[in-house]
Order: C-alpha cells, then structure tokens, then sequence
C-alpha cells in the first residue's frame, strides 16, 4: 500500500512534467487552434497510451536494454528528431483554415502520437525520473509498473488537455489569414526547437 506522501509526491511530478512546455504540448497547442479540443482527443489518447506504454517499459527494464544498446537509442533519438522537424514543417506550413485546399484534413492520429513518444527526449526523461524516483521496491514488479504508469497518465490527461482547450482559445483570436500564418509559423518553430532536447541530449 502506498503512502499519501508518496501518491502526493508523484502527482506532482506528473503536474510539472506534462503540464510544462515541450514537443507534446507545443502540437496540441496548434492542433487544438485548428481542430478545436474535441477533434484534438485521439492525439491526446495518443500521448497518454504511449506514454503508459513507455513508463511500463522502463519500469520493467527497458532503460537497462538502451544502456546496454546506445546505438538502439540513438537510432530512435534521430528517428525522432526527423519526425519532429516534419511536423514542424507541417504546421508551419499550413494555410488558414479558411483557405485549406485539401477537405480530408485531419489532426494527428491517435497512433501517430501514441509512437510519438517513443521518440519523444522529455518523455524518456520523464519516464526515468519517474521509475528511478517512485517506482516501489517490494510487491509484484508488473502491477507496481502498471499501477505507477496509470497514475502519471491519469494526472498527464487534465494536464496535456489544459494545452488543446488553450489552443482552442486562441483560435477566437485568430481573425484574420495573417493571423493565423503568424501563429502557424511560430507554433512550427516552436516545434522545431524541440529538436535541440534530442540533439544534447
């Protein structure tokens, strides 16, 4: 049975680490500008499946598999560093939408984001944390990884979704085509920043 201390202790984590800037939020930013929050939901199940997954992962050893691999990760470093500068591209790019020329658009996948965060660098770090920090030491390894993943997605949803609902918002701003190219170059930029965490790191 854990603490109150410590479920207090990794909520906050939790808050501080998906509530703060990065690659994740910085998409559903301009995802929730663009689609509205509600069509921005599969990309934010997306985030909390891969993240699950992942966490459980590091918890069960996977962290060990890289260390003993560098080159796996590295691999997976520049995977995703490739995968993020093409939707920086994608978003930066994208003309108002009232002027899209293709009907079928659609925000990112639930899967696409979800294989996202494998290549994700804040979410490994996350992750890390996490299981070096909270992971328990006695009782049954895979229900204590399972149990401490569900509840750092559980604090991550109300956390990533604050970022989708303030792009939402952002959006009755946006009035004008010039508006909305500012704020699509800029959330692209933003996005491409995000590279900088995979090359140091």
């Amino acid at each position: 049975m854990m603490s109150l201390g410590w479920f207090i202790s990794v909520s906050l984590f939790a808050v501080s680490m998906t509530g703060t800037p990065g690659p994740n939020n910085v998409i559903l930013t301009a995802s929730g500008a663009r689609y509205g929050y509600r069509r921005t939901l599969p990309a934010i199940f997306g985030i909390l499946l891969g993240g699950l997954v992942l966490n459980m992962g590091l918890a069960l050893g996977l962290g060990a598999l890289f260390q003993a691999f560098p080159l796996a990760h590295r691999v997976l470093q520049v995977v995703g560093a490739t995968y993020l500068l093409y939707l920086a591209g994608k978003i930066a790019s994208a003309p108002p939408p009232g002027l899209s020329s293709n009907a079928e658009e659609r925000p990112l996948t639930l899967w696409q984001m979800a294989f996202f965060q494998f290549a994700n660098p804040k979410v490994w770090v996350m992750g890390l944390t996490l299981v070096a920090t909270f992971m328990p030491a006695h009782g049954v390894l895979w229900l204590n990884a399972l149990g401490l993943a569900m509840l750092m997605e559980v604090i991550a949803f109300p956390c990533v979704s604050f970022w989708a609902a303030f792009g939402q918002a952002i959006a009755r701003w946006l009035v004008t085509d010039r508006a909305w190219r500012i704020f699509n170059v800029t959330m692209g930029l933003a996005t491409a920043a995000c590279v900088g965490f995979i090359v140091v790191d």
